[in-house]
């Protein structure tokens, strides 16, 4: 299975882990990642998750990134605009997006305490829902 992933920039510390932490995923699954893509920021991933369904040699996208709260509620609007707009680019493409994307209303050391289960339940969904949409399309 040939995979991209898209990794948010913003709280690099975290994310650049996360990638880690994925592409060790990926490589014990003996999946190929054929890009690597990094976006400033979560509000980002969609319009390079969009490209990239758009190729052939692509079977699906693992998203990274990690919104941490602030002040304001700034997290959630940015935490459920990229879910959105994500879930909608996977059904319009029927290619699997996966959301690991930690978010809203995590602090940092939560966020450091997902790295792992967040970034491997990213590659792993990718893999599990081409293969159910493989077995329901024949």
């Amino acid at each position: 299975m040939n995979i991209a992933i898209v990794v948010s920039e913003f709280n690099e510390k975290v994310t650049s882990r996360m990638l880690s932490v994925a592409q060790e995923k990926a490589n014990l699954m003996k999946l190929k990642i054929i890009y690597t893509c990094k976006v400033p920021g979560a509000f980002d991933i969609p319009i390079i998750v969009d490209a990239l369904l758009k190729k052939k040699d692509v079977d699906g996208v693992v998203t990274l990134g990690t919104i941490i709260t602030g002040q304001t509620k700034h997290d959630e609007v940015i935490s459920h605009a990229t879910a959105r707009s994500i879930s909608e680019l996977s059904i319009k493409y029927q290619k699997p997006v996966s959301l690991g994307i930690s978010g809203p209303v995590t602090h940092e050391r939560h966020a450091y305490a997902r790295i792992r289960p967040v970034a491997e339940h990213a590659v792993e969904s990718v893999v599990k829902i081409s293969k159910e949409l493989q077995r329901i399309q024949k």
